[in-house]
This record gives structure tokens, sequence and C-alpha cells, in this order.
């Protein structure tokens, strides 16, 4: 084990049951997304940071599970790979109850509608649906999406619902980069929408994480009023106005969170 590996997993609070060997096997999988589908030997092992004798190791174990490809001198992710995600989506209510829900109200109002979960700093789509004309146009879409959680919709829904002190561990530690020409990156004017959020029970966020796109967010109960999820509506800005998107789509929003309370257990 080289020494820089050895400190880590003295600071590991896991101790000696910490497994180096999962831990890199996830790493090798997560440096894959829609800009690096394919890579060698070589580029992943500088992604990692890890000896290339050992992250060879990993993807001819990943390889031999089916959870990848190698191609030449280039290793790409296999479909099996959605069955880690199917474990999750399987096994979370959340996702299993909202799925249909976003469904619906996407046919019924022809807009993208996503549920997310907060993910470290990031807003996580664990349920989404969106009308086949709207669909072949964003970028934006699609379950496991990943948006930055301080300039999205559904992100500052989520964030408003943290304790003073975690909301101002997480802004402490983030550092807002603008994604858009529109993104707030001032952290007290951040502090002052998400206090906002929470006042007003919703958040619309106006071309912040995408540019053409305009979103509105709710928050999601348990039954016993702990917030657990954000229902998102988004739009394309020749779609609706902001005025237009508080009109049609909040009191339908709210309406689908309060008949879900009893089902979020």
């Amino acid at each position: 084990m080289r020494e820089r590996d050895a400190a880590i997993r003295a600071e590991n609070a896991v101790g000696r049951d910490f497994s180096e060997a999962l831990a890199r096997g996830l790493a090798v999988i997560e440096v894959f997304n829609a800009s690096r589908p394919a890579l060698s030997l070589a580029d992943i092992a500088r992604l990692v940071d890890l000896p290339r004798a050992t992250v060879r190791r990993t993807l001819l174990t990943l390889v031999h599970l089916g959870y990848m490809v190698e191609n030449g001198r280039l290793y790409t992710l296999r479909p099996s790979i959605l069955k880690l995600a199917a474990s999750y989506l399987g096994s979370d209510p959340i996702a299993t109850i909202l799925q249909p829900v976003c469904e619906h109200l996407a046919a019924e109002l022809h807009a993208t509608f996503s549920v997310a979960v907060l993910d470290g700093t990031d807003a996580v789509m664990v349920a989404y649906a969106s009308p086949r004309k709207v669909q072949a146009h964003g970028l934006l879409e699609g379950i496991g999406l990943r948006l930055p959680a301080f300039c999205s919709a559904v992100g500052r829904v989520l964030l408003s619902s943290l304790s003073p002190e975690d909301a101002a561990s997480f802004l402490k530690a983030c550092t807002p980069e603008k994604v858009t020409a529109y993104t707030v990156v001032d952290k007290k004017r951040l502090k002052i929408l998400w206090d906002a959020v929470r006042d007003d029970g919703y958040a619309l966020v106006d071309q912040e994480a995408e540019i053409g796109y305009r979103a509105l967010a709710v928050p999601l109960f348990r039954h016993d009023g702990r917030q657990v999820a954000a229902l998102n509506v988004g739009v394309r800005i020749e779609q609706a106005a902001p005025d237009e998107m508080k009109r049609i789509f909040l009191p339908r929003l709210r309406e689908e969170v309060e008949n879900l309370r009893s089902q979020l257990l």
C-alpha cells in the first residue's frame, strides 16, 4: 500500500475494515460519463490517480463481472451497470411511488416532471417523465441526472429543509460557479433565496441551471411532515413565463404533494 493510501485509511472512520478494492472499483466506474464514454487504461489511471497495475486488475474484474467491455485499448461500460441503479430505484419507495406520478403529470400538463433527492452538493433525479415532443430537445434530463443544488429549483427546495447549522455548513463548503450567465453565485444572496423558498413553499429558477429552461419545484413531505424530496416541473422559456408557471403548475404540484403525503412512509 502506498504511503498516501495508508494515511487515507488511517483517517477513515471505518479503519482497517475499509475496502480499498471496492472503493477503487467504484472510482473507476464513476470516471465514465457523457464526455468520456470510452477510456484507455492510462486515461483511467490518471483520472483516479492510481497505479496502472491496480487499475488494470480493477478493469479485468469489472470486465469479468460483465459491467465493462474492452475494445482494443479502450474500455466502456456495459448496460448491465444499470443493475446497480436498478437496485436503488427498486428499493427506494420514493422513486417507486413517484415515477408513475411524473408520468401522468407529464401527459396531463405537457411538460417535463421529475423528483430529486439531495446527494452531497447535488440534486439527483430519481424519477422522471417528459412528453415525447419535449424530450427530444432538452440536454439536462433523465433519471440519475445530477444538478448543482445551489442553482437548481429542486436543489433550492431540498436545501431549504436543512437545519440552520447544516445549511451554514453547506454554504461554507460550497464553491458556487456560474453554470449560465444567470446563475446566482453570491453566497449571501443564495442564503436569502433559500430562506424565501422555505417561506414561500416553492422555488422558481429561471435559466440558472440551463439556458432556455425554467423550473419550478415544491417540497415532498412524508406522512409525519418530514421533507424527503422535491417535485419539479421544467419547461422551455417560450412555453411559459415565470408568472404563468406559478399560475398553471404551482396549484397542481401542491395538490399532488398533498395527495402523496400519506403514501411516503
